[in-house]
């Protein structure tokens, strides 16, 4: 595959396409074999994801049959093994076919900073403190930089859904890319949906239990996050699998938007778990 990102090396020019780029830009060094199943699986989805950061690393492909010195200095015992590599040292490695999502974190934490990255850590504090506007503002701007940067989606869906736009997060979610966070989107779908379920009127009310969650989500639509937890938890103490869990999900999804090291979330946590358990 034709790329100055994406290249095969031999023993002679490791040193300077793989040590010496690597001085500039991370280089992750996939090694494989022509005889090799697992590494016609993992190389494509090198390759694409390299071709997908238009240059933020170089994917370096060794045919160890053709290069054996290379896998020994290494230590290459299975293939394939990728190795990344910064500032002229090795700095992580895998072996095996793992998730894309997990190729995806692994490259991302071989990655320098990127402004957006920084806005998101700057959104996630402002919203840590309960300024949702700033914290948007800076959500928004790190997608101005790039409309794909999962922390900033991930934290507009958290703005939408404190400001009780239930049909907004689920929107961001639909098309949420894979990554790091998805899995952290996909904690808040309970909520959205049951969130979505209230706005249209479509809750049961069958019995106290179902008017008391009810309320709990018409707190939350207006924003009143703990006062929602603890009508949740007050239906949790009458029934810990009311609707088969859904209170116990909401719950979980509303914890993700408060500060995680907060004294109050962790004051939830813990007393969820002795409800619970």
């Amino acid at each position: 595959m034709p790329s100055d990102f994406i290249i095969s090396v031999t023993e002679s020019s490791f040193e300077y396409d793989v040590i010496a780029y690597s001085q500039n830009k991370p280089v992750v060094v996939d090694f494989w074999a022509e005889w090799c199943k697992p590494c016609r699986i993992l190389t494509p989805l090198l390759e694409k994801l390299a071709l997908e950061a238009e240059g933020e690393f170089r994917l370096a492909k060794v045919d160890v049959d053709a290069n054996p010195n290379l896998a020994l200095r290494f230590s290459v015992r299975t293939i394939p093994t990728v190795i990344a590599f910064s500032q002229g040292r090795k700095v992580s490695d895998f072996a095996g076919v793992i998730p894309e999502p997990l190729i995806r974190d692994f490259i991302n934490k071989i990655l320098p900073p990127q402004p957006s990255d920084l806005l998101a850590q700057k959104g996630n504090s402002l919203l840590a403190s309960g300024d949702l506007t700033a914290a948007e503002e800076a959500f928004l701007e790190a997608l101005e930089l790039n409309d794909h940067h999962p922390a900033s989606l991930l934290g507009i869906m958290k703005v939408s859904l404190l400001k009780g736009h239930s049909a907004d997060a689920m929107q961001i979610y639909k098309a949420f890319p894979a990554s790091q966070e998805y899995n952290a989107a996909e904690q808040l779908v309970p909520l959205i949906k049951a969130m979505e379920d209230f706005r249209n009127n479509k809750i049961p009310l069958e019995s106290d239990l179902d008017a008391a969650f009810s309320n709990s989500l018409r707190l939350a639509s207006r924003g009143n996050i703990l006062a929602s937890i603890d009508g949740l938890l007050d239906v949790l103490r009458q029934d810990k699998r009311y609707r088969k869990d859904r209170a116990k999900q909401v719950i979980l999804g509303l914890l993700e938007l408060l500060d995680p090291e907060g004294d109050q979330t962790r004051k939830y946590r813990s007393e969820l778990a002795a409800i619970l358990f």
